[in-house]
């Protein structure tokens, strides 16, 4: 029983320790990690061995601990399994809207798009290409991500962030464990925040239940 704690405790520290580092976009060092877990370095370091050993993890050029890319490979096998739960609930979403709907999910310092769906009745409307990334404080579901970390639920509204003349509004995707994104729609024309943040906040409770 006692080995059995034991493992437990050191598979509950790797996998913090890899959260600690996916959440530090310039890295982290063995001193940062250990202080921020609360342990001591050598506990680090004998955590480090078998990450690095199996890609999870990494050390750059000056000795910081980063993302393997064992853990990229994962990431990118997770998203198609995202985007196919999601795609119904945003088809809707762009139907009614008439703008370009979307699923976005924080990556490091980055919001990713991981699914893109384009209204398919209006004449002009974004192009949004899945897999576009940009800075997580920037752009409606940037910010609607990291207004979800802090505990908030509503929906965010931007405008002209990531490209002049874009409008966009997003809500936090909530009540899924370990997953931190966003759902909403962006347009070439300013969004009616009344009659659509009701509709963005629809699909985002869709999206988790879904993923659920």
């Amino acid at each position: 029983m006692e080995r059995s704690g034991e493992s437990a405790q050191t598979l509950d520290r790797g996998l913090r320790l890899l959260q600690l580092v996916a959440d530090a976009p310039g890295g982290l060092t063995i001193t940062e990690a250990a202080n921020r877990l609360g342990v001591g370095r050598a506990v680090v370091y004998r955590l480090v061995g078998p990450l690095t050993e199996h890609g999870m993890l990494r050390r750059d050029d000056a000795g910081r601990l980063r993302l393997g890319m064992a853990v990229l490979h994962l990431a990118q096998r997770a998203q198609p399994l995202l985007a196919d739960a999601a795609r119904p609930a945003l088809r809707k979403l762009a139907e009614r809207v008439g703008a370009t709907a979307h699923l976005t999910v924080a990556e490091g310092g980055e919001a990713v798009a991981v699914a893109v769906v384009e209204p398919s009745w209006t004449s002009f409307h974004v192009a949004y290409r899945a897999g576009s990334r940009h800075p997580l404080d920037k752009g409606a579901a940037g910010r609607a991500i990291l207004a979800g970390r802090a505990g908030a639920t509503g929906p965010v509204a931007t405008s002209g962030e990531l490209q002049p003349g874009a409008y966009g509004i997003a809500a936090p995707v909530v009540g899924v464990p370990g997953l931190e994104a966003s759902v909403g729609v962006v347009a070439l024309a300013p969004l009616d925040f009344e009659s659509v943040h009701e509709q963005v906040l629809t699909a985002a409770a869709e999206v988790a239940a879904a993923l659920r």
